[in-house]
């Protein structure tokens, strides 16, 4: 695979269908460090054979940021040549046998401020070599398709760095030998499985851990660290016990064991990503490891177990048997989505926890994926190119992903899934393969399934850009009681894709009578009724069903628990909708017709003449909302899901033409309508949840905190409108004196959500208290950059918060808070009349792509959406992007998204 850039050259453009294998093949990889912060050495041994199956050529090393002191062939020296920052061997051995390569570099660590590579923070060495990072430690064969044994040995001043970590078994440590080496000391690290070198890792610093060993089916004891700076250990107990659940879990509903003697997690608060799974070494960003209940809050607790599980299971899903090439990088991170998904639902106690989490899941899809799906970045979940890869780190390639082999285990079972995963590590174990690979060994373990009959057709959904749009409609028959059901799908162009074949969708599908209870539901041709749910997998354009036995006209529910990641368009009543709303036994679709309606006023109010209605909602969706509060039988979670309105960027993707203001100012009058109409209701229902006894963050609790925290908000709403001081006086009393982080930030985000003037003193007294807490800090900063925009104000917030001493911008999790929370996140208040918002963003991705272009590239994505503004929001928000564009020395990160954006 051809390197993505040369050192200040320009972007190459690399292709699916461009791949040849590697030239040579690394056997083994011997690497020892001796470890400075100013000029770190790295001699780097390895054992290359030539790969028969590709003409002979010369050897290619990707190299960036590095300086060379010594090459030697068999303990030789050799020619060589650079090629930009490639070094190129041509004199070398020839034949098939194994040579030595021998390559000695040095870098300076405490310079590298992209974070990829090795660098230092807070005075700890870390490494992130995915996708590219390796070849910022030493020359490589950078690429996911080579994989090697390696052994790492780290020297290192002991005072300064007591702990020296790297992959896989700890084979020997002590202190150094010899004069010159008096307070330095060693380890040395064995891998025993092949891996590539985006999987490589080392960790040196002053740390301390929490350990707990485990015992396997097999018998075998295995230890499990947990890896902190001095001060937070009293925050890694959640991250253990999510590490061991993670390990048992994988056992047991995968058969996956843990294979390695150990299994470490280090934590850091310098991280461009959330976590990376280099093999029995993940380095984390702190956000998703340290936690209690002071500190965190429950959705901080939730995305830890999340995150470890996500990354634990990588040990099988992307290290054991990894990707061909980048292009295939949902084969890793889609299904491992999709696994630790399953992860989290399974952990819950109750059916109406598990389709919580699936709730939670769809609402990150339709609210980032599928606007990504609709503009200008859209890509396959199998890319078909790329300038830079870190670029397709997308919610595409992870989140629809997880969903495209959720369809798989739809189509096959949970079961025949289960089959299937069996068959595709006894395939592919130490292997490097592609997504092909994956579904043809589901489809080929159940050989009778929709899977395998329709593989060919199913993988477009690998290969086609877009989200599909599914158009159902029903007609009864009262004379022949049948009731048809016609599905019909489409999807739009996107770039570089003006047409596309029909996919494979699975629909689930229920009818409700009119007392609300399911159907027995048995299709024409059939003999008895089967289920009360049941699939139809669409793969026409159009296609009827038509269920007999239906003695009433029924009320469709279509797409139950969100069986496809497609739009569905189906014209329903609001009494269809309320009807569902009411009785449907589909959690997912009970919910999805809340959000229907709450949509269907949402934008019937935006696109009005004149100025937004003041009283939007109507009688029907009111009681509706106060039904579901009330509702006896309905878990907490699950009402504050209900109840929680539709996001100001769902609202905008239904829009043809967007104008944020609009969109903010009919959600803010419908959300003080639901606040005031519902004022009794939200007194009941705060007396009812805000008391939990001691924190447990377990599903029951963590949803009645949740409700209880909706309460309050709209309590403060209301006291807004008319003038009371009672509720925001108890809401401060709730800042100052909750037990836990999600009681107290709720009561926080109640005050500075609403307006009220005694946010100013929550805030104050919450920095007071929390000043030496960075994550908690974040939380802090992010609520203020995206606090409701009233005149104006945010935007001349957010700049004092760039100048408050606290922020620091060269800490991704610092700058997140503040800069993406206001572009990102804050839409009313980020697209200004005046295009101020706009100059602020260039500004800022200007700033950060000096540093740090990963960073600056997801900011950059601010704006992908700009062709759907109305003017004058349109022609500004070009405008700055043009002005980024027209930078000279932008990173490639940064270039390849403006330059997308920009295109027609």
């Amino acid at each position: 695979m051809p390197q993505l850039r040369e050192a200040q050259g320009p972007a190459t453009v690399i292709r699916r269908e461009d791949y040849t294998p590697p030239a040579y093949w690394v056997d083994t990889v011997e690497l020892i460090f001796d470890l400075d912060p100013a000029k770190t050495r790295v001699l780097n041994r390895m054992r290359l054979r030539r790969n028969p199956d590709v003409p002979a050529q010369a050897l290619r090393l990707d190299g960036d940021d590095l300086n060379l002191a010594r090459v030697l062939v068999n303990g030789q020296g050799c020619s060589f040549k650079m090629d930009g920052s490639t070094l190129v061997l041509e004199s070398l051995p020839e034949g098939h046998e194994p040579f030595e390569l021998e390559i000695f570099t040095t870098c300076a660590p405490e310079k590298n401020t992209q974070l990829m590579g090795l660098y230092v923070s807070q005075g700890t060495f870390f490494t992130q070599c995915e996708a590219e990072g390796f070849r910022r430690i030493t020359y490589f064969l950078d690429r996911p398709d080579v994989m090697a044994s390696y052994t790492v040995t780290l020297r290192a001043d002991k005072a300064r760095y007591p702990v020296l970590l790297s992959n896989g078994n700890l084979v020997e440590s002590g202190d150094l030998p010899g004069p010159g080496n008096e307070g330095r000391h060693f380890a040395k690290w064995v891998d025993p499985h092949k891996k590539p070198c985006y999987l490589f890792a080392l960790v040196a610093g002053n740390l301390v851990a929490r350990e707990q060993r485990v015992r396997a089916r097999s018998g075998q004891e295995h230890l499990l660290q947990v890896y902190v700076r001095q001060g937070d250990m009293d925050k890694t107990e959640h991250a253990m016990n999510s590490l061991i659940h993670s390990v048992i879990w994988d056992e047991a509903r995968f058969g996956l064991p843990l294979d390695l003697e150990r299994f470490m997690i280090v934590a850091t608060s310098d991280f461009n990503m959330g976590a990376m799974e280099n093999k029995g070494l993940n380095i984390f960003n702190t956000k998703y490891v340290l936690a209690n209940s002071a500190t965190a809050t429950d959705t901080d607790f939730a995305n830890i177990e999340s995150v470890v599980g996500h990354e634990y299971f990588h040990n099988w899903t992307g290290n054991r048997v990894t990707c061909r090439d980048w292009f295939q990088l949902s084969l890793k991170e889609g299904l491992t989505v999709f696994r630790d998904q399953e992860f989290s639902m399974d952990l819950c106690a109750t059916p109406s926890a598990r389709a919580v989490k699936r709730i939670e899941d769809v609402r990150v899809l339709r609210t980032a994926q599928f606007p990504e799906d609709a503009g200008p970045m859209a890509h396959p979940v199998r890319p078909d190119s790329y300038v830079e890869i870190n670029n397709f780190y997308t919610v595409t390639v992870y989140e629809k992903g997880a969903e495209v082999v959720r369809m798989q285990q739809t189509l096959v079972g949970r079961e025949g899934f289960r089959r299937g995963m069996d068959l595709y590590f006894q395939r592919h174990d130490g292997q490097a393969v592609t997504c092909d690979d994956f579904a043809q060994a589901i489809a080929d373990a159940n050989p009778d399934s929709d899977l395998a009959r329709l593989l060919p057709q199913f993988k477009r959904w690998y290969s086609q850009a877009g989200t599909p749009r599914v158009h159902a409609s029903g007609h009864y028959d009262a004379a022949t009681q049948r009731y048809t059901l016609t599905l019909s799908q489409s999807c739009e162009a996107t770039p570089g894709q003006a047409e596309k074949q029909p996919f494979v969708i699975p629909v689930a599908v229920g009818l409700l009578d009119a007392q609300g209870q399911d159907l027995a539901l048995q299709l024409v041709g059939e003999t008895v009724p089967a289920g009360t749910t049941r699939l139809l997998v669409l793969t026409e354009p159009q296609h009827s069903y038509t269920f007999e036995g239906v003695a009433t006209e029924p009320v469709p529910s279509v797409l139950r628990g969100f069986s496809a990641p497609v739009l569905l368009d189906m014209a329903q009543s609001d009494a269809h909708l309320l009807h569902l709303l009411a009785h449907d036994s589909d959690p997912f679709n009970r919910w999805e017709a809340g959000q229907r309606l709450a949509l269907r006023r949402a934008l019937a109010a935006i696109r009005a003449e004149g100025p937004a209605p003041t009283a939007p909602l109507d009688n029907a969706f009111l009681d509706a909302m106060r039904s579901v509060l009330r509702h006896p039988a309905l878990d907490a979670a699950f009402k504050e899901l209900v109840l929680t309105l539709p996001a100001e960027s769902y609202i905008a993707e239904q829009l043809d033409v967007v104008d944020p203001q609009r969109i903010h100012a009919v959600r803010e009058t419908m959300r003080q309508q639901l606040a005031n109409a519902l004022f009794d209701d939200w007194v009941w229902a705060w007396e009812q949840h805000k008391d939990n006894g001691a924190y447990r963050p377990e599903p029951v609790s963590t949803g009645r905190r949740a409700l209880a925290g909706l309460a309050l908000g709209m309590l403060c709403l209301a006291a807004r409108d008319s003038g009371d001081t009672v509720w925001p006086g108890k809401t401060y009393q709730r800042v100052k004196d909750a037990d836990n982080m999600t009681d107290r930030f709720n009561a926080l985000s109640a005050l500075v959500v609403s307006g009220h003037a005694l946010a100013r003193d929550a805030l104050a007294r919450f920095h007071t208290l929390f000043k030496n807490e960075a994550l908690v800090l974040d939380k802090w900063f992010a609520l203020q950059a995206g606090a409701p925009d009233r005149g104006g104000n945010v935007l001349p917030a957010v700049r004092q918060l760039l100048a408050h001493p606290d922020f620091h911008l060269k800490n991704p999790n610092r700058a997140r808070s503040v800069i993406f929370s206001y572009c990102n996140a804050n839409p009313a208040a980020f697209h200004r009349e005046d295009a101020a918002g706009y100059v602020f963003w260039s500004d800022r991705v200007l700033e950060i792509d000096t540093f740090n272009p990963q960073v600056a590239s997801r900011l950059a994505r601010a704006l992908d959406r700009w062709k759907k503004l109305a003017e004058p929001y349109r022609s500004a928000a070009r405008e700055a992007i043009a002005r980024v564009a027209a930078k000279p020395d932008l990173s490639n990160d940064v270039r390849e998204v403006v330059t997308r954006s920009l295109a027609d």
